[in-house]
């Protein structure tokens, strides 16, 4: 798992590994530098840290010299890592580092960029394919079709309203090989999508459109299947056109075909995708490699649907490619053809004027605004908000203040007091997945709570979380048989298992089985009902009453209690802080000290790449 820098000025530690790899690069350079060692050093330790490279004008001097301290280097007045020009000359001399094009285990860019070459490789193939999709236009688009798609899947509201979002990205979607649609929790990312697919089956009626949904976790999976059957139940749709749209949805794994053993897939640019349109949910978890290797496998003439909220925690492995992709500072503006063509299809005039000259993806890209989950006195869609925008102290005084019903604060209890406060949470949002033996009901109810954390250990992690809940609810007293296993008990897939068909995210629920004795591990399946399994044969699952913030990702619960603990540093961020209140949908409660909030509101993740500028320029 990586761990973020932040834009507080976090420090780049080294690890065992990135001691090893920066000697083996001088190994391989007969003999290389210190300014050598050091920067192959920061390479490594980069990526481990979820950066795509090192950005020597960051490091030289500051870190550098704080590391080469730290080595044993001294405090030379000379040192090439003391001035970043000096320190590419220096690196400049060795064969093992190589500017973009060439071959060898660095690449140095003119940005004074230093990558590792597998990420420099998947950046810049990731960057020339997505731009190639949105340079894509699909020229048999029948106009007069599409205008009335629109007005009948998007009718005009009251100009009050304001722009509709959800239309221009309808359109976007339509007209060209690429459709980013961004957007927070509740701004209708999903009902917009089926829409879209609606849209296009019906432009390609009499002719066969192969779609596909996907998203980076089992979990997120499900639940891109669970809006998806939300929004057509609400859609007064064909019953051809609702059959197009598809019932199932993969994770990337599944969807590319993984390879046991192999960092690669079956499907990949040698061996295309089979399918004419891509649409894939919580864009934001997918990393740099990822999705390199998926833009790269998607055919041409493909639609290529990414949906996500661009301000959530970024991926767990290098790369935030999701925030790269979405440039905030052009944000809902276009390039002055899509201002053109939009009038003429829909009569609407966008508001922003265009941009010109208009960097490619300004045609690609919208941002949906509207909250359609939350009502406007929202405590929960207001302290995200400012949460989002920075203002952690008026976050804090709204949720103070009692005026949000939906959201609110309390100072976090001392380690010694915490099962005893933890008590009344537990027994309110466990208390009713017990009272059932249904697998499917339990599985239901149980998914309506959870206790979310930064860590997995410590006084206030995951683990010492559920070992309270476990305490609390009555639980430990079931153990029978394997020691971890006792009735109720629910787990968390931790790692993909394709001979099973679970995905890391999926969470079940230990229950005795009516024909069989013994307990079974109950899972939700696609079909809508239950999979029951040994559990000798879930080889990774942990307990998860509580889980951490990452790990929620592509998950929502009615109820939500979020502890943010004391000495967590750079752990606690805006991104961290943003992504677990909106996992709320009717109730978040968050312990916590107002300083720590504060401060993590402040400090921003910073993840050092160079996809944005092959993007934007």
């Amino acid at each position: 798992m990586t761990t973020d820098r932040t834009a507080t000025g976090s420090t780049l530690e080294l690890g065992v590994l990135d001691r090893v790899f920066a000697g083996f690069i001088c190994r391989l350079a007969n003999g290389g530098s210190r300014s050598l060692w050091l920067a192959a050093a920061f390479a490594s330790a980069a990526a481990a840290n979820g950066s795509v490279c090192a950005e020597l004008d960051d490091l030289a001097a500051g870190e550098a010299v704080a590391v080469a301290r730290a080595e044993g280097f001294g405090e030379p007045q000379d040192a090439p890592w003391l001035d970043p020009e000096q320190w590419v000359r220096e690196l400049e001399r060795y064969d093992v580092v190589t500017p973009p094009g060439g071959f060898a285990p660095l690449v140095l860019d003119a940005c004074r960029r230093l990558y590792l070459h597998r990420y420099w490789s998947y950046e810049s193939g990731l960057g020339e394919a997505l731009l190639r999709l949105a340079a894509d236009r699909c020229k048999d688009l029948d106009v007069q079709a599409l205008a009335a798609g629109l007005e009948r899947l998007f009718p005009a509201g009251k100009p009050e309203d304001g722009p509709d979002w959800q239309r221009l990205a309808a359109f976007v979607a339509a007209r060209s090989s690429l459709a980013v649609i961004a957007g927070g929790p509740g701004t209708g990312k999903t009902t917009t999508v089926v829409k879209i697919l609606a849209l296009l089956l019906e432009l390609h009626r009499g002719k066969e459109l192969r779609i596909a949904l996907a998203a980076p976790t089992g979990k997120a999976a499900a639940r891109l299947i669970e809006a998806v059957s939300q929004a057509l139940e609400s859609l007064a749709l064909p019953e051809e056109i609702r059959a197009g749209i598809p019932g199932e949805a993969y994770t990337l794994h599944r969807l590319l075909g993984y390879l046991p053993g192999s960092a690669g897939f079956r499907h990949h640019a040698g061996d295309p995708l089979p399918y004419d349109v891509l649409v894939v949910d919580e864009s934001s978890m997918v990393d740099l490699p990822l999705m390199a290797k998926l833009v790269a496998a998607v055919p041409s003439r493909c639609r290529l649907l990414l949906l996500g909220d661009s301000d959530q925690l970024a991926s767990v492995e290098p790369g935030s490619v999701l925030g790269d992709i979405c440039h905030p500072g052009y944000r809902n503006r276009f390039a002055p053809a899509i201002h053109e063509e939009y009038a003429a299809v829909s009569g609407t005039i966008l508001p922003n004027p265009p941009v010109v000259p208009a960097p490619p993806l300004c045609g690609s890209i919208v941002t949906l605004v509207k909250s359609r989950r939350f009502t406007e006195s929202s405590g929960i869609a207001a302290v995200s908000r400012l949460v989002n925008e920075g203002r952690g102290a008026e976050a804090l005084e709204l949720m103070n203040s009692g005026s949000a019903a939906d959201i609110s604060w309390r100072e976090l209890p001392a380690a010694a007091d915490l099962a005893t406060q933890l008590l009344r949470p537990l027994v309110d949002g466990y208390g009713e997945y017990l009272a059932t033996g249904d697998p499917a009901e339990c599985l239901e109810r149980f998914g309506r709570s959870r206790i979310l954390s930064p860590i997995r250990h410590g006084a206030y992690g995951v683990q010492q979380v559920n070992a309270i809940a476990e305490q609390a609810l009555g639980l430990r007293t079931l153990r029978s048989g394997t020691p971890e296993w006792y009735p109720y008990r629910p787990v968390l897939v931790t790692r993909n298992d394709y001979q099973l068909g679970l995905a890391n995210g999926d969470v079940g629920i230990a229950l005795p089985c009516e024909d069989r004795e013994g307990l079974y591990a109950w899972f939700p399946s696609p079909a809508g009902n239950c999979r029951r399994f040994s559990p000798l044969a879930l080889k990774s699952c942990d307990t998860v009453f509580s889980m951490t913030v990452h790990k929620s990702q592509g998950s929502e619960f009615d109820s939500l209690l979020i502890l943010l603990p004391p000495a967590c540093g750079e752990i606690l961020t805006r991104e961290l802080i943003y992504t677990a209140i909106t996992r709320g949908r009717k109730r978040v409660e968050i312990w916590g000290s107002e300083e720590i909030f504060v401060a993590a509101v402040d400090r921003r993740i910073q993840r050092s790449s160079g996809l944005r500028e092959r993007l934007w320029g």
